[in-house]
């Protein structure tokens, strides 16, 4: 289960009222919901011959969230992160406490407005790269308002 919680960046001076930019929501850790969990992985490859089906619970926010205090699912609208099996429409899990490093997945503001991209140095520049060739990457500049809002753990989304 999550709660909802609207992210909005600060309204320009003289402005009406702020506009959400970012659906996010808080996990909530505070009650535990075991599913059913197969002991036996289901091959990718070429099929193997069926063990016996050994059934154990596992907890998604366990299994997903490593720090609930600092960790938002954020949902993407857009589709510059194709190549990174980051689709619209997806919900992404982001760690705000994660370290960020160069080729990391994260989500970026820039001047107030929300983007997941991956984050890539090269020398002395930093660059926020699509996975999508018909988006080009940002280079962060000086003069841009730039911070790293979290670090992209995991996407969840439908088959």
């Amino acid at each position: 289960m999550s709660s909802r919680k609207k992210k909005s960046a600060p309204p320009a001076s003289g402005s009406g009222p702020q506009t959400p930019l970012l659906d996010v929501f808080m996990p909530d850790v505070s009650q535990r919901v075991s599913l059913s969990l197969f002991q036996t992985p289901v091959s990718a490859g070429f099929p193997s011959p069926a063990d016996d089906y050994e059934e154990k619970k596992l907890d998604l926010n366990e299994y997903l969230v490593s720090r609930p205090s600092s960790t938002f699912f954020v949902k993407v609208s857009g589709q510059s992160m194709t190549g990174a099996g980051i689709h619209d429409g997806d919900l992404l899990i982001v760690d705000r406490s994660a370290p960020v490093a160069d080729k990391k997945i994260v989500i970026g503001v820039i001047n107030g407005e929300f983007t997941v991209k991956r984050i890539r140095k090269k020398g002395t520049q930093l660059f926020l790269e699509p996975e999508n060739d018909a988006y080009k990457p940002i280079e962060i500049t000086g003069d841009m308002d730039f911070t790293i809002w979290g670090v992209v753990t995991y996407v969840i989304h439908k088959v």
